[in-house]
C-alpha cells in the first residue's frame, strides 16, 4: 500500500449498536445545527453592532470562525457515513481533514493566548488599551496564532505523510485522527510519535504559562481596586474567557495525562466532546455571561421586528 492515492480507508465509527446509532445521529445533528447558528449569531452580531467594535469582540470572532470550521470538517462527515454506512475515505480526503483538525486545534490554543494579553492590557494598561491593541496589533496576532499553528504542525504532518500502510486500512475512530492512523502504519513511527509530542506539549505549556501569567497580572490589579462594584465588573469582562481556557486546556490535558489502559474508545469521546459539545457551549458561555453581547442581541431583534412591520 505505499501507492498513497490508491489508498481508501474505513472509519469503524463510535459505535455499531443500533439504538445509540440513532441517538448519536439525531444529538450530533443538533449539536452541529446550534453550533453553527450560535457560532454564526456572535460573528454577526460583531461585525454589525456599533458596540462591539472592540478587540475583544474581534478575537471572540474568530475564536467562532475556527469553532465552525472544526466542527465543519468532523461532524458533517460522520453524519454521512452513519446515514448512508458509506465509512470509506480516500487517502488525500483523511489527510486534508487530519490536516485542518491539528491546525484548528493549534491555532486556538494561541487565540486564546491572544485573548487573555488583551484582558492584560484591558484590566492592567487601560489609559493605554487603545494604542496597544489597535486594528494593525490584532490583525497581526490573528495572523500570527495561524501562521504559528501552521510552523508547529508541520514537523511532525511532514514526515507522517511519508509513511507506509499496512494491508489492514481500518481506522478506529469517527474521523481521521493521528493516533488510530498511526496504529496501522508499517513504518517506525518512534519518531514521529515523538516529535508530535514534543511539539504538542511544548504547544501546551508555552500558551498555558502566558495565560497563567497574564491573569496572575489581571488578578493581582483587580484586587487592588478600592471598591467591590469595580472589582466584580473586572472579573466579569475575564469570567467567559476563563472557563473557556478551562475547558479547552482541560479537555486537551486528559487526553495526554489519562492512563494508557483506558485506550481507544475513551480518545473517541473526548474527540466527539471537542469537535461537537465544546463549539456549542462556547457562544452560550460568551453570551450568556456578557451583557454587551446579550444587549446586542437585543438590539438586533428589535430591528428585524420593526423592519418587518414594512
Amino acid at each position: 500500500m505505499k501507492n498513497h492515492s490508491s489508498i481508501t480507508f474505513i472509519l469503524l465509527g463510535l459505535t455499531d449498536e443500533p439504538r445509540l446509532h440513532v441517538f448519536l445521529l439525531v444529538f450530533l445533528f443538533l449539536t452541529y445545527i446550534f453550533t453553527v447558528a450560535g457560532n454564526v449569531l456572535i460573528i454577526l452580531l460583531t461585525l454589525l453592532d456599533p458596540h462591539l467594535k472592540t478587540p475583544m469582540y474581534f478575537f471572540l470572532r474568530n475564536f467562532s470562525i475556527l469553532e465552525i470550521i472544526l466542527t465543519t470538517i468532523c461532524v458533517p462527515r460522520f453524519l454521512y457515513s452513519m446515514t448512508t454506512g458509506d465509512r470509506r475515505v480516500n487517502y488525500n480526503a483523511c489527510f486534508i481533514q487530519l490536516f485542518f483538525i491539528i491546525l484548528i486545534g493549534a491555532a486556538e490554543f494561541f487565540l486564546l493566548t491572544a485573548m487573555s494579553y488583551d484582558r492584560y492590557v484591558a484590566i492592567c494598561k487601560p489609559l493605554h488599551y487603545t494604542t496597544i491593541m489597535s486594528d494593525r496589533v490584532c490583525t497581526i496576532l490573528v495572523l500570527s496564532c495561524w501562521l504559528i499553528g501552521l510552523i508547529v504542525i508541520l514537523p511532525p504532518l511532514s514526515l507522517g505523510v511519508q509513511l507506509d500502510f499496512c494491508n489492514s486500512n481500518l481506522v478506529d475512530h469517527f474521523a481521521c485522527d493521528a493516533s488510530p492512523l498511526l496504529k496501522i502504519v508499517c513504518s517506525d513511527t518512534q519518531f514521529v510519535e515523538q516529535l508530535a509530542l514534543v511539539m504538542a506539549v511544548l504547544t501546551l505549556i508555552f500558551t498555558l504559562v502566558c495565560v497563567i501569567v497574564s491573569y496572575i497580572y489581571i488578578i493581582r490589579t483587580i484586587l487592588r481596586l478600592p471598591s467591590a462594584q469595580q472589582r466584580q465588573k473586572a472579573f466579569s469582562t475575564c469570567s467567559s474567557h476563563m472557563i473557556v481556557v478551562s475547558i479547552t486546556y482541560g479537555s486537551c490535558i486528559f487526553i495526554y495525562m489519562k492512563p494508557a489502559k483506558e485506550g481507544v474508545d475513551m480518545n473517541k469521546v473526548v474527540s466527539l466532546l471537542n469537535t461537537s459539545v465544546i463549539p456549542l457551549m462556547n457562544p452560550f458561555i460568551y453570551t450568556l455571561r456578557n451583557k454587551q453581547v446579550k444587549q446586542a442581541f437585543k438590539d438586533s431583534l428589535k430591528k428585524m421586528a420593526f423592519l418587518s412591520k414594512f
